[in-house]
C-alpha cells in the first residue's frame, strides 16, 4: 500500500531523535507509508529511551542514523545540522518534518532552510515564554523558519499570530499525542495486571517521573522532591530517566530514593498502562501534561513554567520546583475531572498534518 497523499516514495524526510518524537510522529510515519524517509539523530542513544519504540510503536527500523548522541547541545544541534545538510542535498525531498522542540528539531529546521525545502513543524507554536528552557528556543527558531506551522490549539495559533505567523502557514491540528495513546492505551484488566506487578493496586499509587534540569540538577530541589514523594499518603512508583539517575547518585540523594519504588525506564505502551491506573500523577514531563488529559488522571506539574497552560485549572495544577507538591498532591487527589475534555483534538491530528502538507508542496 502506498501513501494517499501524492508523495513520491521517500520524498518527505522526517526527522527525530527523541522517544517523544518517536511516539507523536509515529502515526504519521504509517500514514505517509513509501513516502517517508525517517532519519533518526541518535539525540537519545538510550535502547530504553528510543531504539525499542519503533517496533513498539509499530515502526520499521530509520532510514539513517546520525549518531550524535552523548554530546553538548551545541556540539549535538551543529553535528546534527552539518549531517543533514549533506543528506538533504544528496536526497533532495520534497519537504521536511519535525515535531516539538528538541535539538534535532533545531538541526532538522536549520538544514531544510539551508537546502531551501520545505519544512514542516508538527506541533507549533508551544511557549513557555521561558528563556531559561533551551526547548523554547528550539521552538520559537523552528516555527520562524517552517512553511507549515501544525498548531495544536487555540492558544498555540494565537501565540503564532502573536509573532507575525499566521495565514496559510499555520493549521490547527490537534495533537498526534491523542492518536498514539488512543491506539496504545492498555484495557482496564492489563492496566491492573501492569499496576500489581510494580507491588501496588489500581486507584492505589502515584506515578512520577523527573528529568528536568531545574528539578535534578540542583541538589536542594531534588532532595525536597524526593522527600515531598516518600511522605505522600499512597506509594509512588518512580520509573527513573538515566540522567535523573545519574544526578541522584552525584548529589547523595540514594538513601531517599531508597524509600520510593523506583524502576527502570519502561515501555511508553506499559507507561501509558501506569498513568490510566494511577490517583495521581506528579511530573516535569511536557507530555505527561498532555496524556493525563487523555486518560483522565489528575497530575501535579511540577516546573517553574509550562508551554501547556491548557491542562492548568483542570486536569493538573501546578507548583515549582521543590516545595509544595504535597499540599497540590492533597488537592488533586480525587479531583472530578468528568466535567472536562481534553483540549487536543479529536484523534486526527495526523491526517490533517498531512493534507495540509499536501497542499504545500504539490
Amino acid at each position: 500500500m502506498t501513501n494517499t497523499y501524492g508523495f513520491a516514495p521517500k520524498s518527505i524526510a522526517v526527522v527525530l531523535g527523541t522517544r517523544p518524537e518517536i511516539i507523536k510522529l509515529a502515526h504519521i510515519i504509517r500514514l505517509l507509508d513509501d513516502a517517508a524517509f525517517v532519519v533518526h539523530t541518535g539525540q537519545h542513544y538510550d535502547p530504553n529511551l528510543s531504539g525499542s519504540f519503533f517496533p513498539e510503536m509499530g515502526l520499521s527500523e530509520p532510514d539513517t542514523f546520525l549518531e550524535v548522541g552523548g554530546l553538548s547541545r551545541g556540539a549535538q544541534i551543529g553535528i546534527a545540522t552539518h549531517k543533514l545538510d549533506a543528506l538533504l542535498g544528496e536526497r533532495s525531498p520534497a519537504a521536511v518534518i519535525v515535531q516539538g522542540d528538541t535539538n534535532s528539531v533545531l538541526a532538522g529546521a536549520v538544514a531544510a532552510n539551508a537546502r531551501e525545502v520545505a519544512l514542516c513543524h508538527i506541533e507549533s507554536g508551544l511557549r513557555s515564554f521561558d528563556r531559561a528552557m533551551p526547548e523554547e528556543h528550539n521552538r520559537v527558531v523552528t516555527d520562524h523558519l517552517a512553511d507549515l506551522c501544525c498548531a495544536p490549539t487555540d492558544i498555540n495559533v494565537e501565540n503564532l499570530a502573536s509573532e507575525g505567523i499566521g495565514g496559510k502557514r499555520v493549521v490547527r491540528t490537534g495533537n498526534t499525542i491523542v492518536e498514539a495513546v488512543r491506539e496504545l492505551l492498555p484495557s482496564a484488566s492489563e492496566r491492573a495486571e501492569m499496576a500489581r506487578a510494580h507491588g501496588v493496586e489500581p486507584d492505589g499509587f502515584v506515578l512520577s517521573t523527573f528529568h528536568r534540569p531545574e528539578n535534578v540538577d540542583d541538589p536542594e530541589n531534588y532532595r525536597m522532591i524526593l522527600e515531598q514523594l516518600a511522605s505522600l499518603p499512597l506509594p509512588v512508583v518512580l520509573p527513573l530517566h538515566p540522567r535523573s539517575a545519574r544526578r541522584a547518585e552525584e548529589h547523595g540523594l540514594g538513601s531517599l530514593l531508597a524509600k520510593i519504588r523506583v524502576v527502570e525506564p519502561i515501555g511508553y505502551r506499559e507507561f501509558l498502562g501506569l498513568e490510566a491506573a494511577a490517583a495521581l500523577l506528579v511530573s516535569d514531563s511536557g507530555g505527561v501534561q498532555e496524556e493525563a488529559s487523555i486518560v483522565r488522571t489528575p497530575l501535579v506539574v511540577v516546573r517553574n513554567s509550562t508551554e501547556r497552560p491548557e491542562v492548568i485549572g483542570t486536569f493538573a495544577t501546578r507548583v515549582g520546583p521543590g516545595a509544595g507538591i504535597g499540599g497540590a498532591a492533597r488537592e488533586m487527589l480525587g479531583r472530578d475531572l468528568s466535567e472536562y475534555d481534553t483540549p487536543y483534538g479529536d484523534g486526527s491530528a495526523s491526517r490533517r498534518s498531512l493534507e495540509a502538507l499536501a497542499a504545500v508542496v504539490q
